[in-house]
């Protein structure tokens, strides 16, 4: 596969049986094909083809340091990349990924589970740990299991960008860059995997999404432990274990601002000549506003497409306020925060 930038004709494919056996075969032969899970579009490439995991990001303009998940169809997949071995994973760990297993995957989890020596250092940034997850979606397992082997993926966009939900998303981001689309239609989530350090004592949450910390510790008060949320602000020097906790994320070019009041959107909002003013909860703000505008209402469904709207629409800023059904949300405003960082 041809392996310079902005030098691919990137193929948008249907995601029927044949386009998904024509990609399964770019991507055994050392390709970048984009496919769509439950959670948001994932930029593929087989676990063990260097060449093509390095190619993503070149593709995507990620830094080295950023560790990718790799997505396997089946439990017994994680042999191949996986050291589960009682030195590196003790009885108590192996039962409670299995408890964790069942109860949640597929779906959109994610582990830190010890690696195999195999596993390239590119794709875990040279950390003794790999992030696995098992998507749910049925276009990414029949590419998974069809190409034969696990799929590093992290979402299809250009780096620090709002993530791609759709296929038209990643053609904007990245044809020319990559082999080949599947379009699978929108992503029913919207928003990244949750993803959870059951080696540390006590297990941690690194980056959180649609399984919740109240999810997680329903099954981790079996076991006499609790999760907690990651602390750290990923600012030091070391290759953080899980895409998500370092850098820039999820910014538009307009600028992301979260506000307390609608009183104070309306006193941010009147300061721009483009801008438009977002909540958890738009009905309940309805009539309210003393401005002459709409207030929208943010979900994690349509985070990343209203964030890139903004842009396709040469917005200067996006105004969120940040009302009770936006503080419930802990992942959604995880995405926020970090697109208000940009």
């Amino acid at each position: 596969m041809n392996t310079l930038t902005h030098d691919y004709q990137t193929l948008l494919l249907e995601a029927s049986h044949k386009n998904i056996t024509k990609a399964a075969q770019i991507v055994a032969s050392g390709g970048n094909v984009a496919f769509p899970t439950e959670t948001v579009y994932g930029l593929g490439a087989g676990v063990f083809h260097e060449e093509a995991v390095q190619n993503i990001f070149r593709a995507k303009g990620r830094p080295s340091d950023n560790p990718l998940i790799v997505h396997c169809a089946e439990k017994q997949d994680l042999v191949s990349i996986t050291d589960l071995s009682p030195q590196n994973f003790s009885p108590f760990h192996q039962e409670f990924f299995d408890v964790l297993f069942e109860r949640f995957c597929p779906g959109p989890l994610t582990f830190i589970l010890p690696k195999k020596n195999v596993v390239p250092d590119i794709v875990t940034a040279g950390l003794h740990t790999v992030a696995v997850r098992f998507p749910k979606h049925p276009v990414a397992l029949e590419l998974i299991r069809k190409t034969g082997e696990p799929l590093v993926a992290p979402s299809a966009n250009r780096s620090g960008y709002p993530s791609p939900t759709t296929a038209a998303h990643v053609m904007h981001d990245l044809e020319g860059r990559i082999d080949a689309v599947l379009d699978g239609g929108t992503c029913a989530l919207g928003i990244e995997s949750t993803v959870i350090n059951i080696l540390a004592n006590p297990p941690h949450i690194l980056r959180p999404g649609s399984i919740t910390l109240d999810k997680l510790n329903t099954v981790a008060e079996q076991f006499g432990v609790r999760f907690e949320e990651n602390s750290t602000n990923g600012k030091d020097k070391q290759p953080p274990l899980s895409p998500g906790m370092k850098y820039r994320h999820y910014a538009p070019n307009a600028q992301v601002l979260i506000v307390d009041s609608l009183e104070e959107a309306e006193a941010v909002f009147v300061r721009f000549s483009r801008a438009k003013i977002f909540t958890g909860s738009a009905k309940s703000l309805l009539g309210k506003s003393t401005l002459n505008t709409t207030i929208y209402a943010l979900s994690e469904q349509n985070l990343y497409a209203e964030l890139r709207a903004a842009d396709d629409e040469r917005l200067e800023a996006v105004i969120v306020i940040y009302d009770d059904v936006l503080r419930q949300n802990v992942a959604l405003m995880n995405r926020l925060r970090k697109a208000a960082e940009g």
